[in-house]
């Protein structure tokens, strides 16, 4: 199940959420676990064993990490607890991947059969080491009771597709929480409506061309036609996955959660490692302190901290050599900042600049950015490394074939390119800060109206949408 259809919107959500408020206090943790094991379930009942087991395994390994008397026996069962999710997580993801790569480095012929990859076992193998890890380090204490952990893990606003929440920043609700209307409407219902127009409307319109200019030939396309099709993406991936957070962000607010936002406008980054800052925030947030810091962080091996990081960030994405090689494009360039950074340091270079040449190194910085974002999002949507290369090349009219009939007006109609045009806005902090300064220039009880206006015509348009049965799954239902 998925939150853009219409199973999810008109059954589903109205009739968890109308049960969710007529129960008892004690009877709400219980509904949305029941619910949330029924969501998963949905398309794949027999993937429902693989997440219980996950639960079992995390709740019973922190218990007895919490309960041992001794160092040596809290090692032992959380290195025995994280090592068992990390091999069901390497089978069911990477076995495959494996095999595969055995065969086609040595010629061999090893027989295997298929695995299917349960969706959202990533996240959910990641909330639970961040669990086993905290309890470990006393952040937090072992929750005794199964239910209450159980909904945690599989909480079903952020259980297949992120964020990753952890535990410690919503123990406290898990017992204690309460939603307001002003909670539920403004907030909730806000993030859910804008998080569902992101996926719906933009990234599901933009997946349409980003689609057929990738599964062609790429040394068929024209340089503008190559560079539409990675504008599309990267504006597809973006309003995919922020939308899904958004929702899941909204989702919670609804039954009393209060999640962390998971992106900040990452497209505006003026460096790689401020994009790392912007994007996929649970996710970065998880690695930095589960990884980098124990590693060292910036006092020692610093740069090869970085490149653990990620490479793992990489392996992470998926079981593929492109999702590696982008994880090693960007650990490349956030070295090559740190580096650059550490040296204009030591050299103690003046910061200052005249305001000119401030806005064109600016101006520059931005550039970069999105270039070396957009060269890393054609590996991450390639088939393959070759076809990524051969993209990349028809990006700079290397090596193309001319077939005009194919040219970038194509692929371009009016509800495209009004599409394409809000989403690049959307990207920039615009809205927010418009409606900032109307709120301090008139009186702020007349924007009420109007938002919640432009959020009915959202949802409208999404509703038509989700009707005429033209919706994707979310990319990162995969990882």
């Amino acid at each position: 199940m998925v939150f853009s259809n219409a199973v999810f919107l008109f059954i589903f959500l109205p009739v968890v959420v109308s049960v969710y408020y007529i129960l008892k206090q004690e009877l709400k943790n219980l509904w949305i676990l029941m619910a949330s094991l029924f969501f998963y379930a949905w398309n794949r009942p027999s993937f429902i064993v693989i997440l219980i087991g996950s639960m079992v395994i995390n709740y019973a390994g922190a218990i007895l990490v919490e309960k041992s008397k001794t160092l040596f026996y809290k090692k032992l069962f959380l290195f025995s607890a994280v090592g068992i999710n990390l091999v069901l997580l390497f089978y069911f993801k990477y076995f495959n991947f494996t095999i595969n790569t055995v065969n086609r480095l040595f010629r061999s012929d090893i027989q295997f059969a298929a695995v299917v990859l349960p969706v959202g076992i990533s996240f959910f193998t990641f909330q639970g080491l961040s669990y086993l890890i905290d309890v470990y380090r006393n952040d937090v204490a072992a929750q005794k009771s199964f239910l209450k952990f159980g909904m945690y893990i599989s909480m079903f606003p952020q259980l297949v597709a992120g964020p990753i929440i952890r535990y410690k920043d919503i123990v406290t609700e898990i017992d204690n929480r309460s939603a307001s209307i002003e909670n539920i409407a403004g907030g909730g219902i806000r993030y859910f409506i804008t998080g569902l127009f992101k996926k719906v409307i933009i990234a599901d319109t933009m997946a349409v061309t980003a689609n057929a200019i990738f599964d062609r030939e790429p040394s068929l396309n024209l340089p503008a036609t190559a560079w539409l099709g990675i504008l599309a993406y990267t504006l597809q991936i973006f309003f995919d996955f922020s939308g899904y957070s958004d929702m899941a962000v909204g989702l919670g607010q609804i039954f009393g959660f209060n999640f962390s936002q998971n992106f900040n406008y990452p497209y505006i980054s003026k460096s790689i490692t401020e994009f790392w800052r912007r994007w996929h925030i649970s996710l970065s947030s998880f690695f930095r302190d589960y990884v980098y810091i124990p590693l060292g962080g910036n006092k020692k091996h610093v740069y090869i901290n970085v490149a653990v990081v990620f490479l793992l960030t990489g392996i992470w994405h998926g079981a593929a050599f492109t999702f590696i090689l982008w994880g090693i494009w960007h650990g490349f360039f956030n070295m090559l900042e740190k580096y650059l950074k550490s040296k204009k340091k030591q050299e103690g270079r003046s910061k200052e600049a005249g305001y000119a040449k401030s806005i064109v190194i600016t101006v520059m910085q931005h550039v970069y950015t999105l270039l070396v974002v957009m060269a890393g999002w054609v590996l991450f949507r390639s088939p393959g490394v070759k076809h990524a290369i051969k993209y990349i090349l028809s990006m700079f009219g290397i090596r193309n074939t001319d077939t005009s009939e194919f040219d970038v007006w194509f692929y371009l109609d009016n509800w495209t390119m009004l599409v394409l045009l809000l989403a690049v806005l959307m990207c920039m902090p615009v809205f927010n800060k418009l409606y900032g300064f109307l709120e301090r220039k008139i009186n702020g009880n007349i924007l009420i109206p109007v938002t919640y206006s432009g959020l009915l015509l959202m949802l409208f348009l999404c509703v038509l949408q989700v009707a005429s049965n033209t919706y994707s799954a979310f990319i990162y239902f995969q990882f």
